[in-house]
């Protein structure tokens, strides 16, 4: 019995042992495969957060150029409205020159508009009212010193312009209204009250 019992723990034994090695080897493996998985999902999160970060990146770059886009339109809108501005108060500023100086100026538009000196002189109601007459006058006057005709006279009719005054050689007429002047100077000075402005 001795020998049975012998052979029975042999078997026991070596069984433990194949239990034990195939229990070790399963531990290992499992070792192994959940290393490998976590080297892979390690790589896997590496790649998305990478291409997250790119994404995120990218839409950034995005924004910042909408945004710089936005800026400068709103930059361009903003100095074209100062422009705009700026050429409005020039025209309100030779509207509002004391009465002599108005005159002389309107003076000169009507002697550098004359071609003939016979010409008819349209206002607006008011400035034909107030100063009509003082305009014709120098013109006339002026005409004359230069050599020329001054035959210049008062139109009965009136339009409405802001302020200036339109030359009529029936039909023809050079319209020196200073909303006019103002506006077809604008281009050709444009760009030199801009560095003014926005220097």
């Amino acid at each position: 019995m001795q020998g049975l019992d012998t052979i029975t723990g042999r078997i026991q034994s070596d069984a433990q042992a194949e239990i034990d090695r195939i229990t070790l080897n399963a531990e290992q493996e499992a070792e192994r495969i959940r290393t490998g998985y976590a080297a892979m999902a390690e790589r896997e999160s590496a790649d998305i957060l990478a291409k997250g970060r790119r994404a995120a990146e990218e839409r950034g770059e995005r924004l910042v150029s909408a945004a710089k886009m936005e800026a400068g339109k709103m930059t361009l809108t903003a100095k074209q409205d100062m422009l705009d501005r700026a050429f409005d108060l020039a025209q309100q500023r030779l509207l509002l020159l004391p009465e002599e100086d108005y005159v002389a100026l309107l003076v000169k538009l009507v002697v550098a508009a004359a071609s003939t000196g016979t010409e008819k002189l349209i206002f607006n109601q008011s400035d034909r009212t107030r100063f009509g007459v003082k305009v014709a006058s120098q013109a006339n006057d002026a005409l004359s010193a230069a050599g020329k005709t001054g035959g210049i006279t008062l139109s009965e009719q009136t339009r409405p312009i802001q302020g200036g005054v339109i030359v009529s050689d029936g039909a023809v007429e050079v319209n020196c209204a200073l909303e006019t002047l103002v506006r077809l100077a604008r281009p050709e000075v444009a760009g030199q009250v801009s560095q003014l402005l926005f220097a």
